[in-house]
């Protein structure tokens, strides 16, 4: 079991404090992992199994749980028999009807420590926002970074060099799960093509009740094919025109958004340097894991220049960047980054082949006047920094603990 130990930084100061701990993220990313880790930390530090009550909502022994009601019930019944503080771990709890009501009675009424885990964005909105106000920390869990992807890997495959495994992480993903597969190449396409059904009926269709399902697996589709790449809703409306479908930009933005809040997409908007405003149009969406691009769309190696841009982008958030799109003058910088007033630029490339390459890729950078680290990462493996811009590897960069 790999041991996350990013996210269990950003998770051990609330442990055993009264904020519900909510970990949220794609369907299969590894947020019950997490809760095992949670669980292991505690027993490491004293705390007997006999004080947690975990419970998996999909689950069949479980379905006489997925109301408030029954669950507040069954875990006050079974908290009667524990000694001192009792620990709650509740997976994929949006399977439960009201369920922050529940949680929201046992954080007020009992001697508790809390932990949920859920597939949806909107698991903290609403309702529950109004419950739970200022008394909950999320945690997004995402799949693996390429790290972790190395770690295990070499679990399965020993002394692969970097390079191969990293041409593997390229078509693979990082869904935990390929490595009980030894991450074969066709039962790994037919797990993830699994896995992108099952977040597009339970997590999108379902949760939505979208009707028009067709025009909704288009969209998915376009949008895949189109990651890390500006389009707007007026452009895919067009295009679904073509296809003899005729939808309103309106539509389309609520399908998108419903793929958002099931962590299937990522947006990420257009910021004016200049203008220091967020642009309202032509954002661009990354997918939450291009290994699942790979199983139902193919071709992460002829559209390598994006899906290392995907991947690039998810490192970033995985270290709690917030990140946006840079557009200055008539130029356009991949990602501008900042984590707490920490600011980062960053441009992603294939390869320098070219002069031209090298010129329109550093030439991002000529408008930038400030001193934040600026990073040209491709797959080159010599050393092209110029002009105070740092070039590195990719594989390089992704590995390296801070970026200065």
């Amino acid at each position: 079991m790999i041991k996350r130990e990013m996210y269990m930084k950003r998770i051990r100061p609330f442990i055993g404090t009264d904020l519900i701990k909510v970990m949220t993220g794609i369907r299969r990313c590894g947020k019950s992992v997490m809760l095992e880790l949670i669980k292991e930390e505690l027993k490491e530090s004293g705390i007997s199994p006999a004080q947690f009550i975990s419970i998996n909502f999909e689950d069949l022994n479980h379905t006489h749980l997925l109301t408030a009601e029954a669950l507040h019930d069954e875990v006050k019944k079974r908290a009667s028999e524990i000694n001192g503080k009792a620990y709650l771990f509740f997976d994929e709890i949006q399977e439960v009807k009201n369920w922050e009501k529940c949680i929201n009675s046992l954080r007020v009424s009992m001697n508790c420590d809390i932990y949920i885990t859920g597939s949806n964005a909107k698991l903290l909105s609403g309702e529950l926002a109004t419950y739970l106000g200022g008394r909950y920390v999320e945690f997004i869990i995402y799949p693996f970074s390429f790290s972790e992807f190395l770690e295990l890997y070499h679990s399965v495959v020993p002394d692969t060099p970097v390079h191969e495994c990293f041409r593997k992480f390229l078509r693979s993903g990082g869904m935990p799960y390929l490595a009980n597969i030894r991450y074969e190449e066709d039962p790994s396409k037919l797990y993830l093509n699994d896995l992108f059904n099952s977040v597009q009926l339970k997590d999108i269709v379902k949760r939505n009740k979208v009707r028009d399902v067709d025009l909704l697996e288009r969209i998915i589709a376009y949008v895949i094919a189109n990651v890390g790449t500006t389009f707007s809703a007026t452009s895919l409306s067009k295009f679904l025109k073509n296809e003899k479908r005729t939808v309103a930009p309106e539509t389309i933005l609520n399908y998108i958004k419903y793929c958002c809040e099931a962590y299937l997409f990522y947006r990420v908007k257009r910021e004016d340097l200049q203008g220091k405003q967020i642009l309202s149009s032509n954002e661009k969406y990354y997918i939450a894991d291009h290994g699942i691009r790979e199983a139902v769309f193919g071709g992460n190696m002829r559209d390598i220049n994006l899906i290392l841009e995907n991947i690039v982008y998810l490192e970033l958030r995985r270290r709690n960047y917030e990140v946006t799109v840079g557009k200055i003058g008539d130029k356009e910088i991949d990602f501008v980054c900042d984590r707490h007033g920490e600011k980062l630029y960053i441009q992603v490339a294939y390869l320098l082949a070219s002069d031209e390459v090298i010129c329109r890729e550093f030439g991002a950078y000529d408008n930038v006047r400030d001193n934040y680290p600026k990073y040209v990462v491709s797959l080159d493996e010599f050393d092209m920094s110029q002009n105070g811009i740092k070039h590195c590897n990719i594989r390089d960069f992704l590995l390296e603990e801070e970026w200065t």
